[in-house]
């Protein structure tokens, strides 16, 4: 099988060169357009941890770093070695593609993104007519294994992030997420995924606190949330049932009185919080304060290594359903050579069939030549129906790809299938 794959990623190459030969969308749509001129079908895959191409070679001699030349004349990019790119063949490429689709390739192993990026990569590839059957199949059985990974493992499952850890903690303490009120301080990458993690949790209301107000209130767009001013934060802390800190900050921001007389205003109702800053934002001693449920950097990074061994330990899950998509996409690749084989030796039978019926044709009544004919059809069938059979399944198992090209060579010559898909039939038939 001439499949091959090609890929760049977090493993080979550092995070800025991989930026730099990221393709957007109609950057994909114009480098397809110059593969066009020596490959026939392929896909493009590129997310912000990895661009790989997969394409079926139009011949095995067709030198595959013709590919890598193309992508690096295409973008441009200096200082890259042969060493940050990685090639697939074959098995080992379909491998490498169902791997990379059930997320356990990705840097965060389970990343439930990259399924979705595979399939719209695919999408590309057909919208613009540069995809057969072959990549189609093989693409489609990727994506199922994506799917089957996710519904039938744990592979997606616990957080794998500080900031998502925060919120299924928040999640486990309060029940009814909808009635309870969140405030973010910091309006940087972690708070902003901690307020993302938190409404689309239904958290009844969201507010953000930071230093810069353009950026509080750009967060709070985002979230549908509010904002309050900075410098009068500890006078609200009382309001909320959740709190998450995220700051820069180089010293504590929020001290232990803070928190007590917050609590005291609460008369004794629980506040969570979340302290994912480093250096810290909370006095760590507030964890001694009744009605507190608080947790740092610290305790949540346990969480977060405990749920990542995790995922890791689903992974032979994974390759065992890796390995039986594997059998089931080569055994129907297998049978796209023997196919053509069953259906010549069946003609070739029935053209026989059709020769003898034509000679008695005006010798016997229309009711025995009805007769005759459909006896000659089952008999043919009958005849047939072991070798077509044998002949499926051994390109099935596709255990030995030899096996199949020896027996369909072995039964063009017996029967001169050959000559006859070239058009020399005549030369088979019965002279008699």
């Amino acid at each position: 099988m001439n499949f091959v794959g090609i890929t760049i990623n977090h493993k080979t190459a550092p995070i800025e060169t991989l930026e730099s030969l990221h393709l957007n969308r109609d950057e994909i749509i114009e480098f397809i357009s110059r593969l066009k001129e020596n490959f026939k079908e392929g896909v493009i895959i590129s997310t912000c941890n990895r661009t790989e191409i997969y394409s079926l070679l139009p011949n095995y001699n067709l030198d595959s770093n013709k590919i890598i030349a193309s992508l690096l004349e295409f973008k441009k990019v200096e200082n890259l070695k042969n060493e940050h790119f990685r090639k697939f063949f074959s098995c080992g490429a379909v491998k490498h593609l169902f791997s990379v689709a059930a997320g356990i390739d990705s840097l965060v192993i389970g990343d439930s993104q990259i399924l979705g990026q595979v399939k719209e990569a695919y999408e590309i590839s057909e919208d613009i007519n540069f995809s057969g059957s072959v990549i189609k199949r093989v693409f489609e059985a990727a994506l199922k294994v994506g799917k089957r990974a996710i519904k039938e493992t744990a592979i997606g499952e616990g957080a794998v992030t500080v900031s998502y850890a925060a919120v299924q903690v928040v999640e486990k303490i309060y029940s009814n997420l909808d009635r309870k009120s969140a405030l973010i301080i910091g309006a940087g990458e972690t708070g902003e995924l901690a307020a993302v993690h938190l409404r689309d949790k239904g958290v009844g209301k969201i507010d953000i606190a930071n230093r810069t107000m353009e950026r509080a209130e750009k967060l709070a767009e985002k979230v549908n949330g509010g904002v309050i001013p900075f410098p009068s934060l500890k006078e609200h802390l009382h309001n909320y049932d959740i709190i998450i800190s995220a700051t820069s900050a180089e010293n504590l921001i929020i001290h232990y009185e803070d928190v007590t007389a917050a609590v005291k205003k609460r008369k004794g109702q629980p506040i969570v919080i979340m302290d994912i800053a480093i250096p810290r934002d909370i006095d760590p001693k507030v964890k001694e304060i009744d009605s507190v449920f608080y947790h740092d950097m610290e305790s949540l990074k346990v969480i977060v290594d405990q749920n990542i061994q995790k995922r890791k330990n689903e992974i032979p899950k994974i390759e065992s359903i890796i390995m039986e998509e594997m059998q089931n996409f080569f055994a129907w690749y297998n049978t796209l050579e023997i196919v053509p084989v069953i259906k010549s030796l069946r003609n070739f039978f029935d053209s026989i069939r059709e020769d003898e019926l034509e000679k008695i044709k005006h010798k016997v009544t229309p009711e025995d030549y009805y007769k005759i004919e459909d006896m000659t059809r089952r008999l043919i069938g009958r005849l047939l129906h072991n070798p077509t059979i044998k002949l499926r399944q051994l390109a099935e198992q596709g255990v030995n790809p030899d096996d199949i090209a020896n027996h369909s060579f072995l039964i063009k010559e017996l029967f001169a299938l050959e000559n006859r898909t070239n058009g020399t039939e005549e030369n088979n038939k019965d002279e008699n």
